[in-house]
């Protein structure tokens, strides 16, 4: 996947990066600095890169206290302030507005608007980060990849955003199609930061399976949920 970002920026910048023999900034925004030049293509953000690490000691530890039981891990999520909400038929009515089961990020628009009345909140046009799922038992392996994601983005690392989380449902997941050639630097950069949340979460996920029933049933399970690294 991270080839494919690199491949995005190579033809957005007109040229072949690995003949580049000075660093350059080619951008600069609120979560990353693009630096191209001898070979390969960087970006920073010091702050996410220390906190990717802190992110995941904190689930490993929250998970163990826990013993990864879906209903304690709820629990948290409603005690540090995010909406959970059952929904007959969610699968169903998310895959509408192609959404999953599970943390739906920030919202606006028809799409909040449409959230916002099949959980029962009225006419809104946005909606804050929230979960929406149906009654009865929760596969332990799904919902950890959606618990890591969900506290990532309140940890505060950079993906979660509506416009990051926008443009990483519209060109990588449900089998787009959509032309990439529209895409700018500051739009490949904020794909980027989605990606690379995703994959820290599904390879929590992974380590964690391997630890208890091994990784191979999981793997199918976070395909369904649309996870863009499998």
């Amino acid at each position: 996947m991270m080839k494919f970002i690199n491949n995005l920026i190579d033809k957005f910048l007109g040229l072949n990066i690995s003949k580049k023999r000075q660093f350059k900034t080619v951008y600069q925004g609120k979560n990353s600095k693009l630096i191209v030049g001898a070979g390969a293509n960087v970006t920073i953000n010091a702050a996410a890169k220390k906190s990717i690490s802190e992110v995941k000691t904190s689930v490993e530890n929250l998970v163990k206290e826990t013993n990864g039981e879906t209903d304690k891990l709820l629990e948290y999520i409603k005690n540090n302030g995010t909406q959970i909400y059952y929904v007959q038929g969610a699968d169903k009515a998310l895959a509408l507005v192609k959404e999953v089961e599970g943390i739906i990020f920030e919202q606006k628009g028809l799409k909040a608007l449409y959230l916002s009345l099949i959980t029962g909140n009225g006419f809104k046009f946005h909606t804050e980060p929230m979960f929406i799922m149906r009654k009865g038992k929760i596969d332990k392996y799904y919902f950890l990849h959606h618990f890591y994601r969900w506290y990532s983005m309140k940890f505060g690392l950079p993906g979660f955003d509506y416009e990051s989380q926008k443009k990483f449902k519209k060109y990588l997941m449900f089998n787009s199609k959509e032309d990439t050639k529209k895409l700018n630097i500051e739009d490949i950069l904020d794909i980027e930061e989605a990606i690379a949340r995703d994959q820290e979460a599904t390879s929590f996920v992974l380590e964690y399976t391997k630890q208890k029933d091994g990784a191979k049933n999981v793997i199918n399970k976070i395909k369904n949920d649309g996870g863009a690294n499998i």
